[in-house]
């Protein structure tokens, strides 16, 4: 993230003002330890269920895999429908008791989820999990610009971005370690560490008050989780109802309800949930637009691996995260030491459309080539490509997307993309379910899964559409 960017978040959510009365009980950097706690509690909980998700299908032996995709997509739904909210909401109130409640509450699920007796339940507590890390997030980087020097500001935040998306290329790999033990040790672990945080924060965290800002609409937020929640539904059980069924109808019909209503809110409001004005900026739509395609295919492609190790090749949980790893550890790696210099020489536009490329290539390796008989050099270099095609994409569309709109606009502007994110990743491990469906032998089940990557090839690629209309040409002006 470059220092114009960690500016405009500065601005955005009002944090020039030091910090009052406990400013002098934790220096910058142990406010960087502390909320850098936060942020690798969320996102390690993306993708480390991915790896566990056969162990769980073990123990629950009635659930289908429909049943188990709502273990990731009522994460992924409600974290991205609440990112906003949660962002404006904690803009009005204490960022460090907004942070620490935000701790609390996924300390609690994390405990819950341990707990789960069945699938439903495990569920539930996924959602309470994904709204604790909905508030954690954009309080985290609150507290952070509060707490640092303007000419410091720029540092703290490549560094709080790079432990977020350490943890999260550390996911599959921690999961795999944890599953050798057992599947609820992937909750459990995020206990004592919630624990020791509320403690410290407490104690530590500097009081950064909120100040006076419209409250977000929750009507809103409920239209847009109920929309992407229906939509997902639909696609899931699509196999097992018919895609003319009534109940897969009613879903895409309250899907289609929801979101117009939701696009009418926003459009006519005086306080829309998204400000419609954020699509007249020509980047940031472009950003959106690919965003979408690319995480809905980012987030079949981490399913879709950890159920081909463990249910066509039948290797361990353990040997499934090591051989996932060098994809997910070239993310940080790729995006931190490269793309910033390859955007400064080749533009935005240039970068983006290699990482399309990059991750496109990884998984057309993966269908070509992978079949019943474990291939582990051609699995580890599709993975490398989708992980430097990650590393390239992701950090640029952010920067492009939020660079480019007005410092009173960036916060709310993140939160869109990020929200339009994890949309997809529902949509796109929905999708992937769809085409899985219950293949009969293991020859239906390598084609569905060879048909699924294909699919997610074409879905990827069509980012290059938008990249092309609206970042390459704003960017020849």
């Amino acid at each position: 993230m470059s220092e114009i960017e960690a500016e405009t978040i500065g601005l955005a959510i009002g944090t020039d003002a030091r910090p009052r009365a406990r400013v002098a009980t934790a220096s910058p950097r142990q406010v960087l330890a502390i909320v850098s706690v936060g942020i690798c509690l969320a996102n390690l909980d993306l993708f480390i269920v991915n790896v566990g998700l056969p162990n769980i299908a073990q123990e629950f032996r009635g659930a289908s895999l429909e049943d188990l995709s709502w273990i990731l997509n009522g994460y992924a739904i409600v974290y991205a429908a609440l990112l906003v909210f949660f962002g404006r909401l904690a803009e009005r109130h204490s960022r460090n008791l907004s942070f620490l409640l935000g701790v609390a509450l996924f300390t609690a699920a994390s405990a819950a989820c341990a707990l789960a007796p069945n699938v439903e339940l495990l569920v539930v507590a996924r959602i309470a999990q994904a709204a604790g890390a909905a508030l954690m997030t954009p309080t985290s980087i609150g507290l952070l610009l509060a707490s640092f020097p303007p000419d410091q500001r720029a540092g703290a935040v490549r560094t709080w971005t790079a432990i977020g998306g350490l943890a999260a290329a550390l996911g599959p790999l921690a999961g795999g370690v944890l599953v050798t033990f057992d599947w609820r040790w992937i909750f459990i672990v995020n206990v004592p560490i919630g624990v020791v945080a509320l403690v410290i924060g407490w104690l530590k965290l500097p009081e950064v008050p909120g100040h006076d800002v419209p409250r977000p609409s929750w009507w809103a937020a409920l239209l847009v989780t109920s929309g992407i929640g229906a939509l997902t539904f639909g696609i899931v059980k699509a196999n097992d109802w018919g895609w003319g069924s009534r109940g897969v109808l009613l879903g895409f019909a309250v899907a289609g309800l929801s979101l117009a209503a939701f696009a009418w809110h926003c459009l006519r409001s005086k306080n829309p949930f998204v400000d419609p004005a954020l699509f007249a900026v020509r980047p940031f739509t472009g950003a959106t637009f690919v965003m979408a395609p690319y995480s809905a295919a980012f987030g079949a492609m981490l399913l879709s691996v950890a159920l081909w190790e463990q249910t066509v090749w039948g290797w361990s949980a353990l040997k499934t995260g090591l051989a996932i790893a060098p994809g997910p550890l070239l993310v940080p790696f790729t995006s931190l030491l490269f793309a910033a210099r390859l955007i400064a020489r080749f533009g935005a536009a240039a970068v983006v459309s290699a990482g399309i490329a990059s991750f496109a290539g990884g998984l057309a390796i993966w269908a070509m080539l992978l079949g019943a008989d474990p291939d582990i050099p051609a699995f580890v270099v599709g993975m490398m490509l989708t992980g430097i095609g990650v590393g390239l994409t992701f950090p640029t569309l952010m920067g492009v997307g939020a660079g480019s709109l007005p410092p009173s606009s960036f916060a709310t502007g993140s939160g869109v993309i990020n929200m339009i994110r994890q949309a997809a990743l529902a949509i796109g491990v929905a999708i992937f379910v769809a085409i899985l469906a219950t293949p009969a032998t293991m020859a239906d089940r390598i084609a569905a899964f060879h048909r699924g990557w294909w699919i997610m090839i074409a879905i990827t690629i069509a980012g290059f559409v938008p990249n092309y209309l609206f970042i390459r040409r704003r960017a020849e002006r």
